[in-house]
């Protein structure tokens, strides 16, 4: 049974001070009992319209939120643009297509992303080599490489000029050589239009290592040996790059380089440093892939696990980022990775990734099910995740400030303080010197199995856009109340960002 988004929200959300808040059974897209669904089922639950005639159930008195916020004490600040992209190179040259500049749609669909970083990375980082320095004559390891088509850079100098976002090239350190690291930063610089930066290599710490003496036994002080090999090769690298920022060491198990990694910030001079996460594994078969996992409070908080990144980056004085994510490494899995459900678990994702203290996560792309969009021919494709890096640039501008509201039962309630406007001329006749800070944001998350309530009290209007593990997109309404009193009912996977 389907109905008008806005007749839904407005059935569900607005009701009179005095009118007691029904449980929801009918919910968008379909007929659901929400007490005896099933665990998917119900995290699968969206906002909901009870059917005509129900009878009110009991419920526990809702929390109120009193509207406008104004943030007070502890605020975690939104320093950076908090979502990023990062593309294997191979990737990258199929988007581009084969004209002199890439299809409008590609650099529309960036702009609509809000122009976030773009990251040249992934696996495909370690195995690229400029198309002018292919080794001659061919052999095994060559034929293992991935020449960049001639093309490449100036079709990326077209996009970069159209959609203005900042470019991070990756430098191939586990098969490269310093000339064709020279011939790849020349190439990023002739393309680069809004900044740029390198990396150098690809998570490293999985780069094999043999003791050739005795392959049976492990290598004493494995950690120390590899480390100090990545050191010593991308030190080779690093003077390619010359005053250009470094981000690194890309690690994909940052754990397993922990005693390591202030030695790394601090012999490379990185400028940010970056750790790659991915909460769920694909690598193994889809089988540990499932939407209650992803939707799960281990998938939403990983990003708390890695707080020592965060702490040895702020003793170096740089900044830290999540440099490649998504749901499950490996590509992800059909059928969960480009679910409605990877929506919701991507904003849980990035805010955990800022409370924790990280700057920015960038989300990767591998021709696999988690890309957030794809693009076939001129057009581009955009899967349920792209709705969530849409709505987390929106909702998080650089300079704005985020804190979680206490005693909002059974809801994760944060604020958005959004950035003071620009400070206006003083006229002569005198007044402020201080510039108002905007009103903040409310996001509301339902982590729970059940239907949650809130009361949104002192706005006769606000905004409401939802992501929903059960609808794909990003949906929007205007809701108003004269008494200025609106009652929210959040269903379980839901997110809800409210403006007043």
């Amino acid at each position: 049974m389907r109905r008008p988004l806005r007749r839904l929200l407005v059935a569900a959300l607005l009701l009179p001070a005095s009118a007691s808040l029904l449980v929801a059974n009918w919910t968008v897209g379909g007929a659901l009992a929400a007490t005896h669904a099933p665990a998917v089922t119900r995290a699968r639950a969206a906002l909901a319209t009870p059917p005509v005639g129900a009878a009110p159930t009991a419920a526990a008195k809702p929390s109120e939120i009193a509207l406008p916020l104004s943030l007070a004490g502890s605020s975690t600040q939104i320093a950076m643009p908090p979502v990023g992209l990062s593309l294997e190179y191979s990737t990258m040259a199929q988007d581009l297509g084969t004209g002199s500049c890439p299809p409008p749609a590609l650099t529309a669909e960036l702009r609509r992303l809000g122009s976030p970083p773009l990251a040249l990375a992934g696996e495909s980082q370690d195995l690229t080599v400029p198309a002018e320095a292919v080794p001659s004559p061919p052999s095994w390891e060559s034929a293992t490489l991935y020449p960049l088509p001639p093309p490449f850079w100036g079709q990326m100098h077209c996009l970069l000029t159209g959609a203005g976002d900042p470019l991070d090239a990756g430098l191939n350190l586990r098969k490269g050589v310093p000339a064709w690291a020279a011939l790849m930063v020349a190439g990023a610089q002739s393309a680069a239009t809004n900044g740029l930066e390198f990396s150098l290599g690809n998570e490293p710490d999985l780069y094999s290592l043999h003791n050739y003496a005795s392959l049976t036994a492990p290598l004493p002080n494995a950690e120390a040996t590899a480390a100090g090999l990545y050191l010593q090769l991308a030190g080779a690298l690093e003077p390619t790059v010359g005053a250009a920022p470094v981000i690194g060491p890309e690690l994909a198990r940052a754990g397993s380089w922990r005693r390591s990694l202030p030695r790394i910030i601090a012999q490379l001079h990185e400028h940010t440093v970056g750790v790659h996460l991915y909460p769920l594994s694909a690598c193994e078969g889809p089988g540990a892939v499932t939407i209650p996992a992803l939707l799960g409070s281990g998938a939403a908080d990983a990003p708390r696990n890695l707080a020592w990144v965060v702490a040895d980056a702020d003793a170096a004085h740089v900044p830290a980022v999540i440099s490649e994510a998504n749901s499950a490494s490996c590509g992800g899995t059909a059928g969960v990775s480009d679910s409605p459900a990877a929506a919701v678990w991507a904003v849980r994702f990035v805010l955990s990734a800022l409370r924790t203290g990280f700057r920015e996560v960038r989300f990767h792309f591998s021709d696999g099910p988690y890309d957030p969009f794809v693009v076939r021919g001129d057009q581009v494709i955009a899967r349920p995740l792209e709705s969530a890096l849409v709505a987390l640039n929106q909702w998080l501008p650089v300079g704005a400030a985020i804190q979680t509201l206490p005693h909002v039962h059974g809801l994760v309630a944060t604020a958005i303080g959004a950035p003071p406007p620009p400070r206006a001329p003083q006229s002569s006749a005198g007044g402020s010197s201080a510039s108002q800070a905007a009103t903040p944001q409310l996001i509301l998350d339902n982590e729970t199995t059940k239907p949650q309530t809130v009361l949104l009290r002192g706005a006769p209007t606000v905004q409401v856009q939802l992501l929903s593990a059960a609808r794909a997109g990003l949906q929007t309404a205007q809701l108003s109340s004269p008494r200025e009193r609106i009652k929210l009912t959040v269903a379980p996977s839901t997110v809800l960002a409210v403006r007043p």
